[in-house]
């Protein structure tokens, strides 16, 4: 969905063989590489932002005010204008088919039950944002046959027909487009692919297939994930990770498109994206709710031929880190 898919020039950008040569001297002298870089203006706030890190010759830096990583902003400028990093093309979605399988069968099937149990209105229709091949789509088919109807994967750069899913709520194009609402969904790993301007336009699109009380789970390495636990996370060429987002970041992001964005105790990898239920009464924190879930939700998750298994996984999922 989010994926930058534009003809790039390879003047601008540098071919697979140079990177792998840069990285020796990149990695050798890092300090002396972010002293040649100096500072830059933070494109979500405008602050000063010292470099972080220089990967395969590019510089990221850190604002201290929003908590934002970001590559350096000449690059997310030509990003905007239509020059592309990393080519989504044939080539890389035959490369990215196993780990996309992996993940929709995997800790993607989690993160979609952690959300049904973390949102506080009976789930309709569910959206996978930026759902590539649609894998998770026939994860679903699988696990949870009963209510496979209920639930949509929407790309805007989809890899050709004979890599996709068969499912028939695969929808190719623009989520602004869809012409449908959504109570629920998850945008897994692709934020980290998008400048601020593609993520005001996400939000902007997100807001207008939501209503009251519509949550959606990102995940997404964040900062602290990167300083912290993966610094190999940022990667500009291969992986196409531009930028690296916090809970306050993302908040710059989402807040004026009516959004609140809740953090998720003890996951460096993922926040809750929502639109406030006037009608709901007396919020309840996100850990509780997974215990006073809609009763709806808990039976899309708990029937089926696996019964109560997508129940228990989404439970789990989201007490393991709290």
């Amino acid at each position: 969905m989010g994926r930058v898919h534009r003809e790039s020039s390879k003047e601008d950008f540098p071919s697979p063989a140079a990177i792998e040569g840069q990285q020796q001297t990149q990695d050798e002298e890092p300090s002396e590489a972010c002293a040649e870089a100096g500072f830059a203006d933070c494109p979500l706030c405008e602050g000063e932002s010292s470099c972080f890190r220089v990967v395969d010759s590019v510089v990221y830096h850190a604002c201290d005010v929003c908590d934002f990583i970001f590559a350096d902003p000449d690059l997310l400028q030509r990003v905007d204008r239509g020059m592309a990093i990393r080519e989504y093309n044939e080539h890389y979605w035959a490369a990215e088919l196993a780990s996309a399988r992996q993940r929709s069968y995997g800790s993607s099937l989690a993160r979609l039950a952690e959300a049904l149990l973390y949102c506080t209105i009976p789930v309709k229709r569910f959206i996978d944002i930026g759902t590539g091949p649609g894998y998770l789509l026939d994860a679903v088919a699988r696990y949870l046959p009963h209510s496979a109807h209920r639930f949509y994967g929407v790309e805007k750069f989809p890899p050709l027909a004979r890599y996709r899913t068969h499912s028939p709520n695969y929808i190719c194009a623009d989520l602004a487009d869809v012409g449908m609402a959504f109570e629920c969904g998850v945008c897994v790993e692709v934020l980290e692919h998008l400048t601020p301007a593609m993520a005001r336009g996400l939000a902007a699109a997100m807001a207008k297939v939501s209503v009251p009380g519509s949550l959606f789970l990102f995940n997404t390495g964040l900062t602290d994930y990167v300083r912290n636990e993966d610094p190999g996370y940022l990667d500009p060429y291969f992986r196409g990770h531009i930028t690296c987002w916090s809970v306050s970041a993302a908040r710059r992001i989402f807040e004026p498109f009516g959004f609140e964005v809740l953090p998720l105790p003890g996951k460096t990898w993922a926040f809750i994206v929502e639109i406030p239920d006037s009608s709901a009464g007396i919020r309840v924190p996100l850990i509780d709710r997974i215990w006073l879930a809609d009763p709806e939700n808990v039976k899309i998750l708990s029937c089926g031929g696996e019964a109560e298994l997508m129940y228990i996984l989404g439970r789990e999922s989201a007490r393991a880190y709290s």
